[in-house]
């Protein structure tokens, strides 16, 4: 459930929990920009830089991230990239965010963005992109020692909020200071509301230069600082980060061009090669995908992983694709059948998943009986044409007919070569996406599989229509019934699931295969496709795919330099997108996309022990 938010007469917004403020009735946006954007010298401070990092201690009603997010819009100068972390134990409802801003004409819009992404918050980290994703949200939703643990990242700015210290302790305590400053890198700045003296103290213990400035009245003074300690501290890694340059990502797929856009919004040139002669060419071919997350009753690591996936994957179809011809929006009726298990009770996971109602179960055509999951944040979306949204990024080139056959250390870069030794590329960053062929070309062939899948779809009868479900039904293989892959719409359903097996030749056999699953599971639904394929109508989409030994997918640096993305299996769709941020964030020292036990789940040296055997 939300966080309640109690409004008084005169428009201040006050918390109960606390029995503090959030914010006086009108100082809410002058405290943003005065104490804290010019607390941290923004922001002229940020001009000509690549990016800049926000780490912030209390969300409250992202006043301070819109304040920044406008100033960032505003200035001619802003850095290419933006993030903005911050932590917070209680989210708020999406209406008080929009609540918060009513007074404030110029942010209003970008609040509205900001509460059609707000659901789901769940404890843990969630991604939040914006502006073609250069302005990034990470909200980390919890306590915050333990949310400030979860990342690794060197912040250049640090806000300092949160109730009254006399009321909420922990946000200033030491433990807290000593995880900001940790997260800060040298010459960071600081600015905060409050001057309390032992706050002064411990900050100032923890290596930061402080000021007192002029404050917002009521407030006579304010506080600002600069990370600049007369000590060098053991053991911290402040590493300069990366410059991009040059980089080459092997895979022209989902996970490459992933990859390529993620980069390249970060300033690499990336050059994309493949084998085709055309990208998604490959298991990025399929027609069309469905877009939803797994959920199990106990929400295990797969569902956690494939929420975050889906969240930035839908995050980017919404800002690149054309609603009714390359994706729509359209949640799914997950079917059951006889496991009468009910989802995970927790609220904030209702945006998400909750049990469908009779009437969805009627609708759908399923006995009453059975049982069934309704999973509100599901699409369905073209692959193909979200692979050649990324390549359109500026500084992603394409290069096709370049199949690579090896890749060779270089004078302090990578040579990728084909088989006859010819160099195609060569740069300091390569990044293996190209599904079973990067197998040859890293040292752990062993672990991934191939995994055939094939899809059946016929152009759909208007006098069916209304034999069919209203929208997708998964749970026993997957029904769409209404895509555009003809003039007056299609269903499609599939897919086959053929470990091991390479043969890209669509079969008869698989085609019966799929028209009977969905006659199991939608008998009405059923007819209809058995009739189509009576009359000689279906067609047929089959392609091979690769996953690892443990189906997750195979993120991470192999060797300085060379990094991996691959083994998506059939969630391509739900984790190429996230892979491909987290890789960059790692790259770059960033704020994590995900909660770090998360990343370690995903990350390429989970096969440390059969690469060195």
């Amino acid at each position: 459930m939300s966080e309640a938010v109690a409004w008084d007469d005169d428009g201040t917004p006050r918390s109960p929990r606390f029995d503090d403020i959030y914010r006086s009735a009108t100082g809410g946006l002058a405290q943003a920009q005065h104490v804290f954007l010019e607390g941290c010298g923004l922001p002229e401070g940020w001009a000509g830089q690549p990016q800049w990092r926000v780490l912030e201690t209390g969300f409250g009603l992202g006043l301070n991230f819109l304040a920044c997010w406008h100033a960032w819009r505003s200035d001619p100068q802003r850095p290419a990239l933006l993030h903005f972390a911050s932590v917070e134990a209680w989210p708020v409802a999406a209406e008080d965010l929009l609540r918060g801003v009513a007074s404030y004409p110029a942010l209003q819009p970008l609040a509205e963005a900001l509460a059609a992404q707000w659901l789901g918050l769940t404890p843990g980290v969630h991604r939040l992109s914006f502006e073609q994703g250069h302005v990034l949200l990470t909200l980390c939703v919890g306590d915050v020692h333990a949310m400030l643990r979860e990342q690794q990242f060197h912040a250049d700015a640090v806000f300092l909020d949160g109730f009254d210290p006399a009321r909420n302790p922990a946000m200033w305590d030491l433990h807290t200071l000593k995880a900001v400053t940790r997260l800060s890198r040298h010459g960071a700045q600081l600015a905060t509301w409050t001057v309390a003296g032992q706050l002064r103290r411990d900050l100032h213990a923890c290596g930061w230069q402080l000021a007192k400035r002029p404050g917002l009245p009521p407030k006579r003074e304010c506080l600002a600082g600069r990370y600049d300690p007369p000590w060098e501290a053991k053991g911290r890694d402040d590493a300069v980060r990366p410059q991009p340059s040059h980089a080459v990502v092997i895979g022209a797929g989902l996970s490459g061009a992933a990859v390529a856009a993620s980069l390249a919004r970060r300033g690499w040139m990336v050059r994309v090669l493949d084998a085709a002669r055309a990208p998604a060419a490959g298991a990025s071919a399929l027609p069309v995908g469905l877009l939803a997350a797994h959920q199990s009753p106990d929400d295990n690591l797969l569902s956690r992983l494939s929420r975050a996936g889906v969240r930035t994957t839908l995050q980017e179809a919404r800002q690149r694709l054309a609603a009714g011809l390359e994706w729509q929006a359209t949640g799914v009726l997950e079917w059951r059948g006889d496991d009468l298990r009910s989802p995970p009770a927790d609220e904030a996971l209702a945006p998400w998943t909750r049990a469908a109602t009779p009437a969805q179960q009627r609708t759908a055509g399923l006995a009453s009986e059975q049982a069934a999951w309704w999973h509100e944040q599901a699409a369905w979306i073209v692959p193909a044409a979200l692979v050649r949204s990324w390549l359109r990024t500026s500084g992603v080139q394409f290069q096709g007919s370049s199949a690579v056959a090896r890749i060779a250390r270089g004078d302090g870069h990578w040579l990728v070569q084909d088989a006859q030794g010819a160099t195609l590329a060569q740069a300091p960053l390569v990044v293996v996406a190209a599904a079973l062929g990067s197998a040859p070309l890293l040292p752990w062939a062993g672990q991934v599989h191939a995994v055939r899948g094939q899809v059946s779809w016929a152009p759909l009868e208007e006098e069916d229509a209304s034999s069919l479900p209203p929208f997708p039904v998964n749970g026993h293989g997957h029904f769409l019934p209404r895509v555009p892959l003809v003039d007056r719409g299609a269903w499609i359903t599939g897919s086959t699931y053929g470990r091991g097996d390479t043969d890209a030749t669509p079969r008869d056999e698989d085609d019966a295969a799929n028209v009977q699953r969905v006659a199991e599971m939608l008998p009405q639904a059923g007819a209809v496709l058995q009739a189509a394929a009576g009359r000689g109508q279906l067609r047929h989409w089959a392609g091979v795919r690769c996953a690892a030994s443990d189906r997750r997918p195979l993120v991470g640096e192999v060797e300085p330099g060379l990094w991996v993305s691959t083994a998506m299996g059939s969630r391509g769709l739900s984790f190429a997108a996230l892979c491909a941020e987290l890789i960059a964030a790692r790259l770059h020292r960033e704020p994590l996309p995900i909660e770090a036990r998360l990343a370690h789940a995903l990350d390429v040296s989970r096969l440390a022990p059969a690469r060195s055997g």
